[in-house]
Formats: structure tokens, sequence, C-alpha cells
């Protein structure tokens, strides 16, 4: 009686949302199954009101080593991998142009 509680109470408790963004690999063959990806946003002045162009930098986890360098991906927050690595990638969106 109790087991059965408890299993139902996992199911019924939803997982929360996670944080994604969207930003361009920078560097992808340096270290394995690691992506470096910048994420650019705009951030608003406090004083004088006019937006300024921000990024972010992530380490991100690839496993299948699926994106190179200059790829548009998306990410999704996710447990510690290692000491920098806490983002994992979900998908490529975009393609860099190969020369």
């Amino acid at each position: 009686m109790a087991e059965s509680t408890a299993t139902q109470g996992r199911q019924d408790s939803k997982r929360t949302l996670r944080r994604q963004m969207v930003g361009v690999v920078t560097s992808a063959n340096k270290t394995p199954k690691t992506l470096r990806v910048e994420v650019e946003y705009l951030v608003r002045h406090s004083k004088y009101g006019k937006y300024l162009r921000d990024r972010s930098i992530l380490h991100v986890h690839d496993e299948r080593q699926e994106a190179r360098q200059g790829d548009r991906v998306q990410v999704m927050e996710c447990r510690p991998v290692s000491k920098t690595k806490t983002w994992r990638l979900v998908k490529v969106l975009q393609r860099a142009a190969q020369d």
C-alpha cells in the first residue's frame, strides 16, 4: 500500500521547465563532446535607455558530436556534466556554410 502511493506521487509531480537558448557554435573540435556556444541578446541601459548587444558563452555537452563550428544550435539547461558544462545540445537548427 505504501509503495503504490510513493510511486503515484512521483508520476503526478511534473518536471520543471528547463531554460532553452539558441546560439552559434564558436568552438567544436578542441575537446571531445564539448561545444562552446555564444548566445547574443539585447540589454537596455538603465540610465540612457539605449539597447546594447551583450553575449554569454555556454559550454555545451554534445554526446553524438553532431554540431560543427558556425552551426546555429538549440541548447537546454541540465544537471552539471563537468565543472563548466551545465548545458546539453537539443538540436542543430541551421548548418554552417561549408567552404
